[in-house]
């Protein structure tokens, strides 16, 4: 009388293992003793389970979950069609268990009684606490090739076999650490066995043993349809069989000479056998030089990157610029900046959130060294010398920060450049819509100067189409697409033709038109484009300004505080629902009183002098990892063209833009630039800096930190090390190039670490000597 027990509902969706468990129980109520179950997972199948009159119980399964046969009782078979999970027949109590597949972990954990075959190999801790209450027959354990790791820890009795068929390659057919705490029990093993536990015998088999596997074999192959087998599992001569000690045998203990650790335990078979090789000839000393050494120092100078120049989109060497001045060369570090950035001053100095600082090692010390005041020192600096001309033309489109920095580049690398700018004059947003009190005029008027005085051609009043895109492209080796976000987005909520948008109305503010603008102003959007809009509102002469966002503002916090400063207000989260002529609407029904409504939640680049297939479904420039148009090779596009960032972001593409371009017109595979690694934090030593007061630190001078920067991954020349090395091991080496560098002499040092330990830049490093 057959069951068919399904895992699955009439909507074919997977059942409770509860449920299935049900229905194999009203089954079993309805008189069934043989049951063929397709599950999916499903958990306990096969135990424990009786008849009323003893009639033996029949399972069949398919896809079963942990557990399979777990507690199950004599009476009882079940055959796996396939592998099953973990502690398949956990707790046997005398059922027969036959997995044709393999077995997960724990096989025949804890099993008492009964008999489990599998036709693959077992998992982990298989065979673990297995046991014999002599009341009963003995649990067996049948597998047809390997255990996993661990397996038969604290077997207390019962019998494995374990036939190592198609295993005889194999390290161990055991894994690693069989038997750790066994004390009763036997296991008969065919095939390399390595790593066992010292609580056990591997013996040689004796009469009965032979006639116990001669006896159990054909049945096991039988059960998992293997009979073909039988010839070569009976060759006892492969065969060992591993017992428990006694506790006699367990409590003697000999202690080994050194030379037998050496080649017994040391090197191969023993704890460190695998990590390290020894040539039985040399014993080293307490203290070592040369390859006798546990590590190496090594002199990595510049070998990871500041946190500084890494957090830095432009990548400008912070370390590299104060070190410069700490050395007394002024005017170079001052130029050195300009190589990454032709805006130090109103970018650096004065608009960029500085996420160098956020990530400058000095805060841990005290306060973050003031990018700030070391970018203003580089704003009446004179443009470097540019390379001599390669008679190589290059376009940029557009005079934004990213553009002008394209440009900049551009034309220091040698080459002839001209930009197109749709506006009067360049700039972009730094001119266009930050206020002048966050931005002085005279600060970008400089920088500006600057980057004309170096010879690039700039065509303002130029706005670029296709037909024009197209004759640029024609005239020039190699173009740069950089026009920025100018068309702001509007929410098209009821009432939004009563909005201003924020872009136009800062342009009208920077340009001088003095837009009206009613006494109560309510800004949509709390990032900084929003904090600059509130700024020009109360500029204009607004008497309250409200920013709202639907999420927390993503201005940083000090565009917040001016804002608040001048009595403004910023609440989140707050959903529009209508604008009227009274002012905002939210969703829950309350009115914000305003004249007039901007809104400032981000804008979208104008690209319709490209092709459309250029572009990516979103609209932007569709760009590989190098920054080349996909379908337009020699053409590249930077800043918002490809998605929104700072303006920090737009002028380090602006650079990396022209380091690809240097390679393409030179003929080099363009691959991806990498920003050096980090240094970790531990590499540094950071209480050699005594901290200052964070209350009256106030840095107006950046020259003043020369002495506060830590100069992370980079050598400040300090000559700590070589005057704390015990051995005098270290020199310091003069270089042609006029750098320098500090070796240590491998037959004088001992490999202390005191350099390591002593550098406050991370420089010196320890090698492990393998």
């Amino acid at each position: 009388m057959s069951a068919k027990i399904n895992g699955f509902d009439e909507k074919n969706q997977r059942i409770s293992t509860q449920q299935l468990l049900q229905q194999i129980y009203a089954s079993l109520e309805a008189g069934k003793t043989e049951f063929e179950i397709l599950s999916s997972g499903h958990h306990n199948i096969g135990g424990p389970l009786w008849t009323e009159d003893g009639s033996p119980l029949k399972f069949r399964v398919k896809n079963p979950g942990q557990r399979v046969g777990s507690f199950g009782l004599e009476g009882t078979e079940i055959v796996v069609e396939g592998s099953a999970p973990a502690d398949a027949g956990w707790l046997n109590a005398g059922a027969e268990l036959t997995i044709l597949g393999d077995g997960g972990d724990t096989t025949a954990h804890c099993a008492a009684a009964g008999k489990i075959y599998v036709a693959g190999r077992v998992g982990t801790r298989s065979g673990s606490l297995m046991k014999h209450d002599p009341a009963y027959d003995a649990p067996e354990f049948w597998v047809l090739k390997r255990t996993g790791s661990f397996c038969f820890e604290f077997m207390g009795g019962g019998i494995a076999v374990i036939c190592g068929h198609g295993c005889e390659e194999m390290h161990s057919i055991l894994g690693n650490r069989a038997c750790a705490g066994m004390v009763g029990g036997t296991v008969y093993v065919r095939g390399p066995v390595k790593g066992l536990s010292d609580d056990v015998w591997m013996l040689d088999l004796d009469d009965s043993d032979r006639e116990f596997l001669a006896s159990g074999m054909p049945t096991f192959l039988d059960k998992i349809g293997r009979k073909n087998l039988l010839k070569e599992l009976t060759d006892f001569s492969e065969w060992k069989k591993i017992v428990a000690k006694s506790l006699a045998e367990r409590k003697v203990h000999s202690r080994i000479t050194m030379h037998e650790f050496r080649t017994q335990k040391w090197v191969e078979g023993g704890i460190f056998g695998e990590i390290i090789d020894d040539d039985y000839l040399n014993v080293n000393g307490l203290v070592n030089t040369g390859a006798g050494r546990l590590k190496l120092p090594r002199w990595q100078d510049k070998r990871f990157g500041a946190p500084c120049q890494v957090a830095c989109p432009s990548n400008i060497p912070t370390q590299d610029r104060i070190n410069l001045l700490r050395q007394g060369k002024h005017e170079e570090a001052l130029q050195l900046v300009l190589k990454y950035s032709p805006f130090p001053a109103s970018v650096c100095g004065e608009v960029c959130p500085n996420p160098c600082m956020d990530a400058c090692s000095r805060q841990y010390v005290d306060k973050s060294v003031s990018m700030a005041s070391l970018g203003r020192l580089s704003r009446d600096i004179p443009a470097p010398e540019a390379a001599p001309a390669t008679g190589k033309k290059i376009a940029i489109i557009g005079g934004g920060p990213g553009g002008l920095s394209a440009a900049w580049q551009a034309r220091l690398a040698g080459h002839e450049v001209a930009v197109f700018e749709a506006d009067e004059e360049v700039g972009g947003k730094l001119r266009q819509v930050i206020p002048s009190d966050r931005l002085p005029e005279d600060s970008l008027q400089s920088e500006i100067r600057r980057i004309k005085d170096l010879g690039i051609d700039i065509k303002a009043n130029t706005p670029v189409d296709a037909e024009l895109f197209a004759q640029i492209r024609e005239n020039h080796d190699a173009v740069v697409i950089s026009s920025g976000a100018h068309n702001p987005v509007v929410i098209p909520f009821p009432g939004h033709e009563r909005l201003i948008k924020g872009l136009d109305f800062l342009k009208q503010v920077n340009s001088g038109q003095k837009p009206k603008i009613g006494k109560r102003v309510v800004v949509i959007g709390a990032g900084n484009a929003g904090m600059d809009t509130c700024l020009g509102a109360y500029a204009m002469g607004a008497e309250k300004v409200i920013a709202i966002d639907v999420q927390r503002p993503a201005a940083f916090q000090k565009e917040i505080d001016h804002v608040k400063a001048l009595g403004g207000e910023v609440r989140w989260p707050v959903f529009t629902e209508k604008i009227t002529e009274q002012g905002l609407i939210t969703k829950d029904g309350e009115l914000i009183e305003a004249d007039d409504v901007i809104i400032s939640i981000g804008e979208r680049p104008d690209l319709s002098y490209v092709p459309r297939d250029w572009l990516t479904e979103r609209g932007m420039m569709d760009i590989d990892d190098c920054g080349q148009v996909r379908k337009a090779p020699g053409v590249f596009a930077i800043g918002d063209t490809t998605q929104p960032g700072l303006l920090t972001h737009a002028i380090g593409q602006g650079q990396e833009a022209i380091s690809y371009i240097n390679d393409l017109l030179n003929g080099k595979e363009l691959k991806p630039i990498v920003k050096p690694e980090m240094i970790n934090q531990a590499c540094l030593s950071k209480e050699l800096f005594k901290p200052r007061n964070r209350g009256k630190l106030c840095i107006t001078d950046g020259k003043e930190e020369t002495l506060r920067c830590i100069s992370c991954g980079t050598c400040r020349d300090c000559s700590m090390c070589l005057e704390a090395c015990p051995e005098g091991a270290i020199r310091r080496q003069d270089k042609d190039d006029g750098s320098f560098e500090y070796i240590s002499d491998d037959d004088i040092c001992i490999g202390c670490s005191l350099c390591a330990g002593i550098c406050p830049c991370g420089v010196w490093a320890m090698e492990q000597l393998v």
